[in-house]
């Protein structure tokens, strides 16, 4: 009787424990359902903004490697590193998002529900999550290390003008891009090599393959901390990022202001940087600016998770936003760069010929 009472004791002490972990990495009870499919009508026009996004990623990421490839102007360390990020982008274009229409259309479509979307990695061999979910981490890393590169790049370019060329080289530049890469996808597959308690599983949340518990009961300390390397090196990039960033504008400012007191006085000369250099500092800022916008709601979502909510709409509008990001960049290069701009535009302009003369 008293051992009885003792296990009923803990299993009930250890019960909110569980349902937190469960919901803070995938494990979300069977009756919540996310906002993008309670309905019909919203599975409808989910389907349709996952068939957007695809479209969106693949042809501004596309154009961008088009402009920086065949164009002489952008064979640079910094349009070496715009090609990496936009890899990384076309990724998730590629194989992230496609993922997440099969499984809907799937759901929809077909009267057996396939076995991947209801059990983990752990049960299900040859899970298409074992290999979705380390490229979205991975990419989302490789995303994250290049805009800190390209900030640290162009405060290198507005800090010392006139070493710029020595200390920025596209050797260099390639060894850090091929860095980023294998050190973002060790990283994300690490979970899965380091605990035997983590596992992947397609989330009826968020409506992607995201890390969860493959065992749940108490409470598993190591799959704790291994998960909570994503978070530090993110934060710390992002944060690395911004205090670059601004380092970078307020020297900017201060050259600006050097530049209207010396406006008069011709024969005076000061190492300052190239209206080019100013230019795209100002665009790396916005790219920085836009990231974080994109990844602040995976931040509170985390945080909201640790203290036990389970925000179940808000997962899928988080990681959607995040999966956004993706199509932002070539934006941003067209109004921010006018060569950038000018370029494309020639680009397209055979295939508007041909649209013309076919009309």
């Amino acid at each position: 009787m008293k051992s009885d009472a003792s296990d009923d004791k803990g299993a009930r002490s250890a019960a909110p424990v569980t349902k937190m972990s469960a919901a803070m990495w995938g494990g979300i009870e069977p009756q919540h359902c996310s906002l993008c499919c309670c309905t019909v009508a919203n599975k409808i026009v989910t389907l349709v903004f996952m068939v957007l996004l695809i479209v969106a990623i693949l042809l501004g990421n596309l154009l961008t490697l088009a402009v920086i490839f065949c164009t002489k102007h952008f064979h640079t360390p910094q349009g070496y590193l715009k090609a990496s990020l936009a890899v990384a982008d076309l990724a998730v274009g590629l194989f992230v998002v496609p993922l997440s229409v099969y499984a809907e259309v799937s759901l929809m479509v077909s009267d057996s529900v396939p076995q991947w979307t209801s059990f983990n990695s752990q049960m299900v061999k040859l899970h298409p999550c074992n290999v979705i979910g380390p490229i979205f981490a991975g990419c989302t890393l490789v995303s994250i290390t290049t805009i800190f590169l390209l900030t640290l790049e162009r405060c290198m370019a507005v800090l010392l003008p006139l070493h710029r060329d020595a200390l920025i080289t596209r050797k260099r530049t390639t060894v850090l891009i091929m860095l980023s890469w294998v050190g973002s996808f060790c990283l994300a597959v690490a979970p899965m090599v380091f605990s035997t308690e983590i596992a992947l599983e397609y989330n009826a949340c968020s409506r992607m393959c995201n890390y969860a518990l493959g065992t749940i009961g108490q409470f598993p300390s190591q799959a704790w901390n291994i998960l909570l390397l994503f978070p530090t090196f993110d934060f710390t990039l992002l944060a690395g990022t911004v205090v670059i960033n601004i380092i970078s504008l307020s020297s900017i400012r201060r050259h600006s202001r050097r530049r209207r007191h010396l406006a008069e006085a011709k024969g005076h000369s000061i190492n300052k940087p190239t209206f080019s250099d100013i230019k795209a500092a100002k665009t790396i800022g916005t790219l920085t600016v836009a990231f974080t916008m994109s990844f602040t709601p995976i931040a509170i979502f985390v945080i909201g998770n640790v203290l036990g909510n389970q925000w179940c709409n808000f997962s899928f509008v988080a990681f959607w936003i995040l999966a956004s990001n993706s199509c932002w960049n070539v934006i941003i290069y067209s109004v921010r760069d006018p060569k950038f701009w000018l370029r494309a535009t020639k680009l397209l302009q055979p295939i508007q010929r041909q649209d013309s003369t076919k009309t």
